[in-house]
């Protein structure tokens, strides 16, 4: 047995040994990431069209609106209109047609309702709405299986159709060609947002379309509702790869809408089938734009731009009553003041780097040499892996990384996505996990000793000798004594003494640097692994976030409470022979509190405090790039104190337990796969800096704390006890 123990523990130099080539191995990913995230640069401005045309339904003069609008939007800096499928109700919306039902039309031509049928009259508003939208309007009708007939009224041409008004109006259209034409017309790119509505999939319908969107000049579309066109009829037409091919031979692309409760059906196959021909969109809704200031506007696009690959602004502006002003109101006028000019966001966006233009997609290239460079990150990672198991049980670790190797095989064969994301949790996991596991015994190294067995009480007839050195009492002497007495829990000794500050803070900068060296290796493994563009384009996102940024919390805490004393089974019955009190209780309910409202941080859901929000939007101002809060104004500046502390007090090692919370976080930050390498680099150093700034502030707090309580406060204490 000791001798399997002996080869556990030179094994690990080899583990090391094939870390540290996975994390070299990694890098050139990384490069090769970075060089495609400088691809696609240009941001592209949309308004929502349907909007206008419903804000324009009530105002006096439509047309003259409309035509307003749109000079003033060429002018704010929009270069794109997004066109819908059209509805009857939407051709009324823009004044092609008005529509009645059975009853409307009798009361209209002063004659008695026809009762026993429910049919729906459309009278077009002209010659010219009527040559172009009777076709439209007859095919899609048939299609769903509903007649439709030549109609006329006072000379008017119009559609009589077999369907009550509340079926006609919900049917889906081809978008408005009307509108199409006025927009390009007006010198704006077209975006048109399609539906799998119009069923069944027909193949040369879907190539008409895109050729007559092609002739606009549109070279990306944007789906509407929960499904891409052809999703619906797939399993039996194949229809998603007819669809994706008619894409390609038009050399037309999608755009993926960032945020929705569910993704649309369909997506990820249809931009696989395009060879990723996607760009990220980024929508202000119609009920905040109402709301939000120009400023924070400003500030929304820039960190979309800049930290979320997004390359698309999509504008909403619904319409709304206004008593105070005396009629409807809409924001349009507030997002153009909002988008032009020299403070304006596009303005803004450009002076970062991210000019106004057609949106394109990454440059996506795949060296020859990746996927054997892939290979080597996945063998790096498992060895670290085997290292931060074999930590808590040395004659584990072998078999760990044997095990490793043959489960990360057969995962290649199941299912690689699941083996890349594995390794790169295990690895982000392991990391910071095994650098706060080495300060924990160097801490231990540099107080108690070498040993693991402390004995004897920690009292002033029976002190045991420790290896760190023990200093000069002198007339502190008594005063040692005294305080020893008072901190004596059992065998534990909770007080060392010998080392002074500047030597204790030299060791603490030490031991932060090379504790933050060591978690950042996790690095390289979590973008060597996920290298590949659907997380950049968040089509796949890394799995198990809640579980990076527990269990490093969790382990680093198991590690200090069961392996920082004389052995592990006599920890553990400590531990569980501890009675249960109310103090407990609520120290439990209140560790089970902090512990949600960290989980619920960890997301891009929860809410920031007000002061928080100042400092984030002041370094974002400086720096042009905001690090974690919970990094630099808690997590690091704690590690940094607890280091300080603990070569000092025992009781101060908890705080290397609360700062892994900033070790992980480092991590974690490249886990946002859609945020380019360069920011979340820039984000973690800016964090470390700052951290340790504040954590030397609280150092100097400390020291003159303590100054106070030796010059003063102790000497008191000592002559009333004396």
């Amino acid at each position: 047995m000791l001798q399997w123990q002996l080869w556990n523990r030179k094994f690990r130099a080899v583990l090391w040994t094939l870390t540290l080539i996975g994390v070299i191995a990694a890098l050139p990913l990384g490069m090769q990431r970075w060089q495609m995230e400088g691809t696609s640069k240009q941001i592209e401005y949309v308004m929502n069209y349907r909007d206008i045309e419903l804000v324009a339904s009530y105002q006096y003069n439509p047309s003259a609106f409309i035509d307003k609008q749109l000079q003033q939007m060429k002018e704010a800096g929009v270069t794109t209109m997004a066109v819908f499928e059209t509805t009857l109700d939407d051709l009324v919306t823009a004044k092609r047609l008005t529509v009645y039902n059975q009853s409307q039309l009798a009361l209209l031509q002063g004659k008695a309702a026809n009762l026993g049928l429910n049919e729906t009259y459309v009278l077009f508003a002209g010659n010219e709405e009527a040559q172009v939208l009777k076709p439209l309007i007859t095919a899609s009708f048939e299609r769903a299986g509903i007649s439709v007939a030549p109609w006329a009224m006072d000379g008017r041409t119009g559609l009589q159709i077999s369907a009550p008004i509340e079926t006609a109006s919900l049917i889906s259209m081809n978008p408005d060609p009307l509108a199409m034409d006025r927009i390009h017309a007006a010198g704006f790119r077209i975006l048109p947002r399609i539906s799998d509505r119009i069923l069944p999939y027909n193949e040369d319908e879907a190539r008409a379309q895109l050729q007559q969107f092609k002739s606009y000049g549109v070279d990306r579309i944007l789906f509407d509702g929960s499904a891409v066109k052809g999703f619906t009829d797939n399993a039996e037409l194949h229809s998603l790869n007819s669809f994706a091919n008619l894409l390609k031979e038009e050399g037309i692309g999608i755009a993926a809408i960032e945020g929705l409760k569910a993704p649309q059906s369909g997506f990820n196959t249809l931009a696989y089938l395009t060879d990723y021909n996607v760009v990220r969109l980024h929508s202000i809704a119609s009920t905040l734009s109402t709301t939000i200031s120009p400023e924070t506007l400003k500030d929304r696009f820039l960190l979309a731009a800049k930290d979320r690959n997004i390359r698309m602004f999509y504008l909403n502006a619904g319409a709304s009553r206004s008593l105070d002003k005396g009629g409807v109101v809409d924001p349009l006028d507030k997002l153009a003041s909002a988008l032009q000019g020299p403070d304006g966001a596009i303005q803004k966006l450009k002076d970062f780097g991210f000019p106004p233009g057609p949106a394109e997609p990454f440059d996506v290239k795949t060296a020859s040499w990746a996927k054997a460079a892939k290979a080597i990150v996945c063998l790096g990672a498992v060895s670290l892996i085997a290292l931060l198991i074999g930590a808590f049980a040395n004659w584990l670790t072998i078999p760990a990384f044997l095990l490793g190797l043959v489960g990360s095989g057969g995962l290649y064969v199941l299912s690689k996505q699941t083996l890349e994301q594995g390794l790169a949790l295990g690895a982000a996991i392991s990391a910071p996990t095994l650098s706060l596991i080495w300060v924990l015994n160097v801490i231990r190294r540099r107080t108690e000793g070498t040993r693991r067995n402390v004995g004897g009480d920690w009292g002033s007839n029976n002190r045991p000798q420790s290896n760190a050195p023990t200093g000069n009492r002198g007339e502190n002497g008594k005063w040692t004594s005294l305080l020893g007495d008072v901190f004596a829990v059992g065998r534990i000794k909770w007080i060392f003494t010998g080392l002074p500050a500047g030597q204790r803070f030299g060791n603490a900068i030490t031991l932060f640097v090379f504790a933050s060296l060591i978690s950042m290796l996790g690095i390289p493994f979590v973008f060597g692994l996920l290298n590949n563009i659907t997380y950049s384009l968040l089509l796949e996102q890394f799995r198990g976030v809640s579980l990076l940024h527990l269990a490093p919390i969790f382990l680093v805490a198991l590690y200090l409470f069961l392996y920082m004393g004389s052995s592990v089974l006599e920890n553990l019955r400590k531990l569980l022979s501890i009675q249960i009190t109310v103090f407990w209780i609520i120290a439990a309910a209140i560790l089970g509190i902090v512990g949600l409202y960290y989980l619920s941080r960890t997301g891009n859901e929860g809410q920031a405090s007000s002061l928080e929000m100042m400092m984030r939007n002041t370094l974002e101002t400086t720096f042009g790039v905001r690090p974690r809060f919970k990094e630099f104004a808690l997590a690091h500046p704690l590690l940094l104190l607890g280091l300080f502390l603990s070569l000092r007090y025992r009781a101060a090692w908890v705080l290397v337990v609360v700062g892994s919370i900033g070790q992980l976080s480092m991590v974690d930050t490249f886990a946002h796969i859609h945020t380019p390498l360069q920011i979340s680099l820039i984000r973690d150093l800016l964090g470390l800096c700052i951290g340790a700034a504040i954590g030397c502030v609280l150092i100097a707090v400390w020291q003159l704390g303590e100054g106070v309580w030796r010059r003063w406060v102790r000497p008191a204490i000592v002559k009333s006890v004396g």
